[in-house]
């Protein structure tokens, strides 16, 4: 197959390039920047606001994977710019070169739009979506972790530093970026799922108790830690704090502060993928180690 993929030099989406790669197909990928030649890959300059581009990207493929987002933005019109504006220019694009297959990746925040600005603007590209007419298919990952990851990073250098600071005490699930660009993949490759939302785990039941994730990361990183559940007032405080310090470059922004707080980002068992799609490979505890180990190896850690 050919498979238009943006967000292809981000952390899912170059993930999830590899294994096209490895299984066969061919990539046509967004980028903003030149990028060396790779065989297999076509990569077509621009950006979500490229019309062009688009177009160049979506022209003859089989299907496209949108992966590209905003996670992060100084307000809501940024966030609304990336993750709604760009869905519909490439939705737009995709129906336009009548294209088979739409996999969107989306986030558990949509599921609570009213905690942030991120999720509401998810929520909304789910929207768009939903209304394109394509044949489409969505992910709502939770905390995705795996090398070259510079989010979940922090609480991997939190906790080799032996003390974890978290937000009230909740539940969350995981995955590996690897099995996340699996599900993709199938997804991409098998039209038995049109208008599917699904939500995609390590198969761990009722997911992590914060508590239990910053244990694991800590002996993922060889460190017993310590996990201190911060109260509302103290995140909010420092996310101010963090924004006012690294500011573009934060990544406790009062905006993630807003869903960070909310007690459960668990997948629901009801939208998981059936097993004859896909079912996770990594154990998050082994994943973890392994996430460790690229880290140090790249001199993160």
């Amino acid at each position: 197959m050919i498979i238009a993929l943006t967000g292809a030099t981000g952390f899912v989406g170059s993930t999830l390039l590899d294994l096209a790669l490895a299984e066969g197909h061919s990539v046509r990928a967004l980028t903003r920047r030149e990028q060396p030649a790779r065989e297999g890959v076509e990569w077509v300059r621009g950006d979500l606001a490229a019309a062009d581009a688009l177009r160049a990207l979506c022209e003859g493929a089989d299907a496209v994977v949108h992966v590209a987002g905003v996670v992060n933005a100084p307000d809501n019109f940024g966030f609304v710019s990336g993750n709604v504006t760009g869905t519909q220019a490439v939705v737009d694009a995709a129906k336009a070169a009548g294209v088979g297959r739409f996999v969107q990746v989306s986030s558990l925040a949509a599921r609570e739009p009213n905690l942030s600005d991120y999720g509401n603007s998810k929520a909304g590209a789910e929207a768009v979506v939903e209304r394109s007419g394509l044949d489409w298919a969505m992910v709502r990952p939770p905390a995705i972790y795996g090398p070259r990851d510079t989010e979940m990073f922090e609480l991997f250098r939190a906790a080799k530093l032996g003390v974890v600071p978290l937000p009230p005490e909740g539940r969350a699930s995981m995955i590996h970026v690897s099995d996340l660009a699996a599900l993709l993949l199938a997804l991409a490759v098998t039209p038995a799922h049109a208008g599917q939302v699904y939500e995609a785990d390590d198969g761990v039941d009722g997911g992590w108790r914060h508590v239990e994730m910053a244990r694991a990361i800590g002996d993922a990183v060889g460190r017993k830690v310590i996990p201190i559940s911060m109260p509302a007032a103290l995140v909010k405080g420092a996310a101010q704090i963090d924004r006012l310090i690294r500011r573009g470059k934060a990544k406790l922004t009062p905006d993630r502060a807003g869903y960070m707080m909310h007690p459960d980002w668990t997948a629901d068992p009801a939208k998981r993928p059936p097993a004859g799609l896909w079912q996770p490979r990594i154990e998050t505890r082994e994943g973890l180690r392994a996430t460790a180990d690229w880290y140090r190896n790249a001199g993160w850690l």
